[in-house]
């Protein structure tokens, strides 16, 4: 299995959105939800309108865990989902197949997605967890805040987390860099 990595450049991460924004609205808006969630590709593709139209947070129980997350919507998130869906019925999923009725689209279909999308940027080492890794590297450079990410994530102590997001690597990769000794 590959080690899957954030999205760290913000510019490229602009770049990705600005791209899908225009190319496809379904995957846009799958991309939008992980990287201002957090959420597992999992947890997303069981989303449908009902749980977004007209509230302040999102609630549902990951599918991995088992335990209920509540995650207020982002106000970005929130204009986004609200131009998304102002057509659809409350039943639709959000990241709804073209091929299969109302059904999401599958994970595979998914990684597809993020994987095409980041290859046309240059992106490597990626995966459906890139969203939510990205999500969780930039929570962290604003905040340093590793507590409330470890939380975020259901992680068990504070290294798992900085390791999962990338930061461990970064500070592993600034010592090499550093390394001088005349």
């Amino acid at each position: 299995m590959n080690y899957v990595e954030p999205i760290r450049d913000t510019n490229v991460l602009e770049d990705i959105l600005t791209y899908l924004k225009k190319d496809s609205m379904r995957n846009y808006i799958m991309f939008t939800i992980g990287i201002y969630t957090g959420l597992r590709i999992s947890d997303i593709l069981k989303l449908q309108v009902k749980h977004v139209r007209n509230l302040k947070e999102i609630r549902l129980r990951e599918q991995k865990t088992n335990k209920l997350k509540i995650i207020t919507i982002n106000k970005i998130l929130k204009e986004e989902l609200k131009v998304y869906i102002s057509n659809k019925e409350d039943y639709e999923y959000l990241i709804a197949s073209n091929r299969k009725g109302n059904k999401p689209i599958s994970r595979q279909r998914a990684y597809v997605i993020v994987k095409n999308v980041c290859n046309k940027f240059g992106v490597e080492n990626i995966g459906t967890h890139t969203m939510r890794k990205t999500f969780g590297y930039h929570y962290y450079k604003m905040t340093k805040d590793t507590a409330l990410l470890q939380n975020i994530f259901n992680h068990a102590d504070a290294s798992t987390t900085l390791r999962y997001i990338g930061i461990n690597q970064d500070s592993i990769s600034d010592a090499y860099k550093s390394m001088k000794y005349f």
